[in-house]
């Protein structure tokens, strides 16, 4: 084997490029943490013993510059230190002056998201100025999406719209921004804030803030949409349905979508089938997610035979079943004591090289004598 004797290999020089990701993380994680000097700087006390030799070892040995690591291994080791701040910004320091590696946009989105999580705005700030310093980054709308997300976490709503209003400087304050602060709003259940953002302005008259942004956009009013369906308000999501409707909002596969999930879970399973028939009746093709909560909805209001009919129309219109799909049937198929069907389908759901999970295997243990 090639490395069977890493001794061998000690004067051997071999770019890092050369081994597969996994390699290279394991190689820059270790240097990192036993702190291997670089050529560059090759200090070291004379009391430190070496390095036992091994595979690491040897690779590691000959000189390292900057593309022998690729940045997809950096990020990758940074995810590794993901639940150490402090280490992680260490690391990400490191790599930079020990090993001449220079980070990327995405290295730096990173270690942003990193210490943003435990609310270290400051220096996630100090990041986004380093990468506006260094000619080879910029601060993309993924930079600011992150921060939208971590300053709404923390319930810093203020905090968020003045991030947005500064995005003047970088220029990005433009519709896919503002799109990142209303998802960052309605994902952390902040979605009253949400909704005045974007209406309560322009009904009070100070749309200025607003100017060039289609707040009424299906886009922004699906996420909105789904927001209410987060905090569980139906009475808010069936106002803010009918909303849309009176703001002429075109409803698209996204909102059918969403408001036949919120129907399924406020207990109106026969309103999501209502829903479903209305799509068809549009022409909008459904997805598998789609059909599933149909299929789910179907078969609780109107019975199981019903949603096995929905299974079969959906494989004929070419769209594939995953196993959310069969473990909706075959729930319901044992619900009604169709115990042989259900057999059947397990196998079918073989067949069709379609793993069985954990909730597949749940309503099987109700009878375990004749499945």
């Amino acid at each position: 084997m090639l490395f069977s004797n890493p001794s061998k290999i000690q004067s051997l020089y071999l770019p890092l490029s050369f081994l597969p990701s996994h390699f290279q993380i394991l190689v820059l994680y270790r240097n990192f943490l036993t702190k291997i000097p670089s050529p560059s700087n090759p200090i070291t006390s004379s009391s430190e013993k070496p390095p036992k030799s091994n595979l690491f070892n040897s690779l590691t040995t000959s000189p390292i510059n900057h593309s022998d690591y690729l940045p997809s291994t950096v990020h990758e080791t940074l995810t590794c230190y993901e639940n150490d701040w402090k280490l992680a910004l260490e690391f990400f320091n490191w790599v930079e002056m020990n090993c001449s590696f220079q980070h990327t946009t995405q290295t730096f989105n990173k270690i942003i998201d990193i210490v943003g999580k435990v609310f270290e705005f400051d220096i996630a700030w100090m990041m986004i100025e380093r990468m506006r310093k260094n000619k080879y980054t910029f601060p993309d709308h993924v930079t600011f999406r992150i921060m939208f997300k971590r300053y709404v976490s923390a319930h810093l709503v203020k905090e968020a719209i003045h991030t947005f209003d500064k995005l003047v400087e970088y220029n990005l304050r433009d519709e896919t921004s503002f799109s990142n602060l209303v998802d960052a709003l309605c994902e952390y259940k902040h979605v009253i804030e949400a909704e005045e953002l974007c209406f309560k302005n322009a009904l009070d008259g100070n749309n200025d803030w607003l100017v060039g942004f289609n707040v009424e956009s299906t886009k922004i009013c699906n996420m909105i949409l789904r927001g209410w369906f987060k905090m569980q308000w139906w009475r808010k999501c069936k106002e803010f349905w009918d909303a849309m409707d009176r703001m002429g909002v075109q409803k698209d596969f996204y909102s059918y979508s969403i408001y036949m999930d919120i129907q399924c879970k406020s207990g109106k399973p026969w309103k999501a089938v209502k829903l479903y028939k209305e799509m068809k009746k549009k022409r909008i093709q459904l997805d598998v997610v789609a059909y599933n909560t149909v299929i789910r909805a179907i078969g609780t209001s109107e019975g199981v035979d019903m949603a096995v009919s929905l299974y079969k129309e959906m494989i004929e219109l070419g769209c594939e079943p995953n196993v959310v799909t069969f473990n909706t049937i075959l729930k319901q198929l044992c619900e009604n004591g169709r115990y042989k069907e259900a057999h059947k389908l397990l196998n079918l759901m073989t067949k069709k090289r379609c793993d069985p999970n954990t909730a597949t295997y749940s309503p099987c243990f109700y009878v375990p004598f004749e499945i």
